[in-house]
């Protein structure tokens, strides 16, 4: 068995820096975005690229697998999210409800809205089948960076640069709490796997974990040198990985906020920035992107 920590895979398929990657729900596929304006899909095992995407007309920023395993949604600075076929890469819907960048993306649960996050400081929840336009959250004060949706479906989280976490009903848009422990802003979410607590992480170098009802704060994980990019969380709920313009992907105890492992293989080169950070479905191997246009599959346990 490999050491933990162990390069499986490099994918060389990008010709910019990598933004986003997710994880097939099985498992046996990759899905990366570039700033080349493509979403390659790859085999997670040979890093053979099983098909090309290149819908987009400039940079992609995000990209979320549906949890049924059937598409894929992407979305970055051309404005309109798409959502597409993940066997063949068609497209199947374009949502055309922004006038900027689009950053972020996540699906609900039962696979059937999109949440997306742009510039304009708003998130708009839409269904995935019909483009049809269910809300739109608009109470943060500067571009929001990230979103992620409660494991039961019944929230979303978002993080701004207005340097706010803020959590709200998802059917209705009404607030539950705005969580303000950032002194910078927040760029990476993430809910725990049980829906209880949420992950963020920002400029400020921080990671912070606190309840998703509460607000109350359960620890604070101050490992990285610079700000974070990307936050995930294990799927047994044990341990977070970020990613970091410090080059590195840390993993630690979300518990206790103590370091586990610092993954320091991608390129060193001054702004080598990780971009994304994905653990694979069985929790053995996480995925992680860099300006070094390689997306990297190594061993955790």
């Amino acid at each position: 068995m490999p050491e933990r920590g162990a390069l499986l895979l490099a994918y060389p398929g990008h010709r910019e820096r990598i933004s986003a990657i997710a994880w097939s729900p099985n498992g046996r596929s990759i899905a990366s975005g570039s700033w080349d304006k493509t979403v390659r899909l790859w085999d997670a095992i040979t890093g053979n690229t099983l098909l090309t995407y290149a819908g987009h007309t400039d940079r992609v920023h995000a990209v979320a697998w549906s949890p049924d395993g059937t598409r894929i949604a992407s979305a970055g600075r051309d404005r309109i999210p798409r959502v597409w076929e993940a066997i063949t890469g068609n497209t199947l819907l374009t949502y055309s409800g922004y006038s900027s960048s689009v950053l972020a993306v996540c699906w609900s649960p039962d696979s059937v809205h999109l949440a997306t996050a742009s510039w304009d400081s708003t998130v708009q929840v839409w269904n995935a089948a019909t483009g049809e336009t269910l809300g739109v959250y608009g109470r943060h004060t500067e571009k929001v960076l990230a979103v992620g949706w409660s494991p039961d479906g019944r929230w979303i989280a978002s993080g701004s640069e207005d340097r706010t976490v803020q959590v709200w009903n998802a059917a209705t848009g009404q607030i539950v709490l705005v969580y303000r422990g950032h002194r910078a802003p927040v760029t990476a979410l993430a809910w725990s796997p049980d829906g209880r607590w949420v992950a963020s992480g920002g400029y400020d170098k921080t990671v912070q974990i606190w309840d998703g009802s509460t607000g109350h704060p359960l620890c604070v994980y101050r490992g990285h040198e610079w700000g974070i990019n990307a936050l995930a969380w294990s799927p047994d709920g044990r341990s977070i990985a970020s990613g970091s313009d410090d080059r590195t992907v840390q993993v630690w105890d979300a518990v206790t906020g103590q370091p586990v492992f610092t993954y320091r293989g991608h390129a060193a080169g001054l702004l080598n920035f990780v971009e994304a950070v994905a653990w694979s479905p069985d929790g053995t191997r996480l995925a992680s992107g860099n300006e070094d246009r390689t997306a990297h599959v190594w061993v955790w346990a």
